[in-house]
């Protein structure tokens, strides 16, 4: 009987026939056929062939794998045969490139991950050299993370098992942990949050003292949120010195600028939200902030608007501007005016985006601390002053039982249940940049559990993502992590202790412990869903096949797997088809696709605006802290467009909403479709 297989690094593995099954099955689904008991005949000839040749030896790889070309030429299955054929020599090309990239990939990563875990993530040694694999980045982040269950009496041996829970669910891509997390678990560094927010008063001392602790929060890898409207307006009065005062974007500039000269940890640029409320007297200086492209580049912006402001937008009366310094009213505007200055910017740049502040306020859970006034970069996260939270997704694409067509209920539940105590793990395990971070961050202990790969999942499931069901789907499936994810709060609470503030937030009235103040949160999950090689968060496909720019001027290439799995299954695949496809980028106009298939295929600019509001606010109604979500608009959008949408977020109860006009910027994130001058650094694409 033959034991081992020799992997081609020189491991020795257990050998598994399932692993032939896999592989031949997987062949035979490509061509459009699926036939399981042929499957299981020609896995039990290859096994006895490989238990004859080898009954003296230890096979390869390859040596299975040729059996396996060999067997299935033999039995007449010639076209499975030649789908197997190009698959090795598409894998064999992949390999090479990842040898080229520096790294060894030990757990079959897209190329497109491989490249930004060399230049993003992996750990190297003083003279810059890569020193560990993918999966020893995750073995690393799951040993430091498991270490926090110590603190709560738990032995070794627990502690080994909760580590090889924490490594399965990252090493399968089930679920990974925000950017910083797996950047600096186990490092020196030891900073492991993604989003702060820090106080800025209207004092010189303040916004310096905001200045730094920004720059400390960059150099370990968090992003940072600022509300500028504590400051006094331009031109008012400054006692001290008998001068006037320049204003919140004179000083946004500082900030953009130190940003723009500190590395987050020399791997990533950092990132900044600048708030400020639609009542202070700067309003229209901050909307207009972004006009000119370039300006504040490290800064989201987003406006602050309260209810009364939008009462007044929808009665077209006038709303009144606050000098914050005196609290006194010291002009008029007519509403209307402001909020029509608003869209536009928003058409022309992409900035302001709105944040609904009164309604994040409202499910503040802890209300008896403070007022929360601004957020974490992208806006998904609202914190009180110098709290941080932690952060980490599920891949939803990865917990769809293809023979059931449904979700995989259980399996999800677990991982919401092991996700929850990562996330919990890494608030005590962290190393915080101030005192006063980890003193608030410690006192609420909020976490922001949320999903990606939400569309994959959609397409698996056979739902079109503009649709009545698939908004009933996400308000269904984020009710189960939510609620699945508190069960496991409050079982940690009843464990651990309930977090410092709980008797005096939200939750003392309805559980007897909570451990958490916030749950969960929806996150844009822009590079670990490379990583985890699916859709970004609860995106739409942004096309079927697109150029992603990364990292400072990269462009990769991605051509949706799911697309070619299906091509093939159905019968329509084909190179030509493939390159059409890679260079539309939708597959609206491309002839020989079945309209089932174009309709599953919907991308983010072919679906209309109202679905992303719809989807965004059905995720909203079951997320603690907030949902991050772009609704991407077609370049001939209208002004009328991007207005519909933001009453319509209003309406909806979401607790903000952005908008981007496809190409209203010189350079974007992503770009339809791909061109023989993008490049094609996957090696695979058709391009």
């Amino acid at each position: 009987m033959v034991s081992y297989v020799r992997k081609r690094n020189g491991r020795l593995e257990a050998f598994d026939p399932n692993r032939i099954y896999n592989a031949i099955m997987k062949a035979f689904n490509a061509v459009g056929e699926s036939d399981g008991e042929s499957v299981a005949k020609l896995t039990k000839a290859v096994v006895s062939i490989v238990e004859e040749k080898f009954k003296d030896s230890i096979p390869s790889v390859e040596d299975i794998q040729d059996i396996v070309e060999e067997t299935l030429i033999r039995h007449g299955y010639a076209r499975v045969a030649k789908e197997y054929i190009l698959y090795r020599r598409m894998r064999a090309d992949i390999r090479s490139l990842k040898r080229i990239i520096g790294v060894y990939d030990d757990l079959k990563l897209t190329v497109n991950a491989v490249r930004l875990l060399e230049r993003r993530y992996l750990l190297r040694d003083l003279d810059g050299r890569i020193i560990e694999t993918p999966s020893q980045m995750f073995a690393r982040v799951a040993h430091a993370i498991a270490l926090a269950d110590r603190f709560y009496g738990a032995s070794w041996d627990e502690v080994s098992n909760v580590e090889k829970n924490f490594y399965r669910m990252m090493a399968s891509l089930d679920w990974l942990p925000n950017s910083p997390t797996l950047m600096n678990a186990g490092t020196e560094i030891g900073q492991l949050s993604a989003c702060f927010v820090l106080p800025i008063d209207d004092s010189i001392e303040s916004i310096f003292d905001a200045l730094k602790a920004m720059a400390l929060i960059h150099k370990s890898g968090g992003g940072t949120g600022f509300s500028f409207s504590r400051l006094r307006p331009e031109g008012d009065i400054v006692k001290s010195t008998r001068g006037v005062a320049s204003g919140p974007v004179s000083f946004m500039r500082i900030f953009d600028v130190a940003t723009e000269v500190i590395k987050q940890g020399g791997k990533r640029r950092g990132a900044n939200m600048g708030i400020l409320r639609v009542d202070h007297p700067d309003i229209i200086k901050f909307i207009m902030a972004k006009s000119e492209e370039g300006a504040l580049r490290n800064f989201n912006i987003s406006v602050a608007v309260t209810d009364e402001f939008m009462k007044c937008v929808d009665e077209n009366s006038e709303y009144s501007l606050i000098n914050p310094r005196t609290g006194l009213v010291v002009k008029k505007l007519p509403a209307n005016d402001v909020f029509s200055l608003i869209v536009n910017q928003a058409w022309r740049t992409g900035d302001p985006g709105l944040i609904f502040i009164d309604e994040i306020n409202r499910h503040n859970p802890t209300p008896k601390l403070g007022v929360i006034e601004a957020t974490n970069p992208c806006g998904e996260v609202p914190l009180l002053p110098y709290e941080s939270c932690n952060l980490g997704s599920i891949n939803l694409s990865r917990f769809v039982d293809r023979r059931s067509g449904d979700v995989d209920w259980d399996r999800l539940a677990y991982t919401v249940r092991e996700a929850v105590h990562f996330l919990d793990n890494v608030i005590d395990v962290n190393r915080y940049p101030l005192p006063e971070i980890e003193r608030m961050t410690k006192l609420n202990r909020k976490i922001g559990l949320g999903v990606m790969g939400f569309a994959e999942m959609l397409i698996q499931l056979g739902i079109p993502y503009d649709s009545m069901e698939a908004v009933s789907f996400a308000e269904k499936l984020m009710r189960f992590i939510s609620e699945t994810a508190r069960e496991k709060s409050v079982e940690l609470g009843r464990i651990r202790g309930s977090f410092p503030s709980f008797e005096d937030s939200i939750w003392a009235g309805r559980y007897d412990a909570m451990r958490n103040a916030t749950l969960t949160s929806i996150a844009p999950t822009g590079s670990i869903s490379i990583v985890a090689g699916t859709s970004s968060s609860i995106e739409p496909l942004f096309a079927v096949a697109y150029v992603r720019e990364v990292l400072e001027g990269t462009r990769l290439i991605d051509v949706n797997r799911l697309f070619v799995e299906i091509a093939k299954e159905r019968g329509f695949y084909s190179d030509d088809l493939v390159v059409e496809v890679a260079r539309k980028g939708t597959l609206r106009n491309v002839q020989g696709i079945p309209e089932d298939v174009k309709r599953l295929f919907v991308t983010a600019l072919e679906v209309d605006p109202r679905w992303h509001v719809e989807i965004q606010a059905a995720f909203q109604r079951y997320v603690d802290n907030a949902v991050a979500k772009t609704v991407n608009l077609p370049s001939d959008a209208t002004l009328e467009d991007v207005r519909r949408v933001f009453m319509l977020a209003y309406k909806l109860k979401c607790k903000g909403v952005t908008v981007y006009r496809y190409g209203s910027k010189s350079q974007q994130v992503l770009y339809v479709g791909a061109s023989e001058e993008a490049g094609c650094p996957s090696g695979v694409c058709p391009i």
